[in-house]
């Protein structure tokens, strides 16, 4: 009964959030175009759809993936853990012990940006658009171990308790350098590729990861050291797309300068 009643209220939230989408398109579509909605049933149909599976996938973030993300969290960073892998005593843990905790930081990180379906969108639209110069895989490729990197080293950081401040502001100083080279194609790319990565399934697991080391990591705050995993996130992938392009460009320059020596 529990179930059914945390369903219902996921619905009725729904319904909340997507109503004043649904007011902006037909407000524009009858008051503005002053025509009449095609299809109407098609398009009730389909929004009774969107409020249905966007209910399921908050419930589903609500009963999984949050609670993972936080499990695996304290696991990794559990000290009887840590000593029972011989690396460390309890009352002398190191940023270094918690190398489990950033290689999962790592992993996760690349298995959901590869499975982020606004990425895929993105991806597939860049290559059709370029007419197959962007490869839809290599975009992916090179946007996942972006967000990886960036995951990896923000746990890095609440380990170490750094500033967020000096990781963000040192990130976009680099990002401006590598606009300056990259080819212009890329560039407006590479910048939706970090915000893309913030999306469906990607958040829910990096938040709960970065609470959880927070929590569990002695002397963190989980308000102030918690949060910021995100923003490293959509920063990283900005610049692994970047070099992604510069580094395709320099082997092209290459090719055409030595045929000889295709790599």
């Amino acid at each position: 009964m529990s179930v059914l009643t945390e369903l219902f209220g996921a619905i009725l939230r729904s319904v909340i959030d997507v109503l004043p989408i649904a007011a902006v398109l037909i407000g524009f579509q009858v008051l503005v175009l002053r025509q009449r909605i095609p299809d109407l049933k098609r398009i009730i149909l389909g929004f009774v759809y969107v409020v249905v599976g966007l209910a399921l996938f908050l419930q589903g973030l609500e009963q999984a993936l949050f609670p993972l993300g936080q499990l695996m969290a304290e696991q990794l960073t559990d000290p009887e853990f840590i000593q029972r892998s011989g690396r460390a005593a309890l009352d002398a843990l190191r940023w270094q012990d918690y190398y489990w905790a950033y290689l999962f930081a790592f992993a996760i990180g690349f298995a959901t940006t590869l499975a982020e379906p606004a990425l895929i969108a993105v991806s597939l639209k860049a290559q059709d658009a370029s007419g197959g110069t962007i490869d839809a895989t290599g975009l992916r490729l090179a946007v996942a171990v972006g967000v990886a990197v960036g995951i990896a080293l923000g746990a890095w950081r609440i380990v170490t308790g750094l500033p967020l401040e000096y990781f963000i502001i040192i990130g976009y100083v680099v990002v401006i350098v590598q606009t300056g080279f990259a080819p212009r194609t890329i560039i407006a790319l590479a910048y939706d590729s970090g915000g893309v990565t913030t999306s469906t399934v990607t958040v829910p697991l990096v938040a709960a990861l970065g609470l959880g080391l927070a929590a569990n990591v002695p002397g963190r705050s989980p308000l102030i050291d918690g949060f910021g995993l995100i923003a490293f996130a959509s920063l990283f992938p900005i610049m692994s797309v970047l070099a992604y392009a510069q580094t395709s460009a320099w082997l092209k320059r290459r090719r055409q300068k030595n045929p000889e020596k295709v790599i």
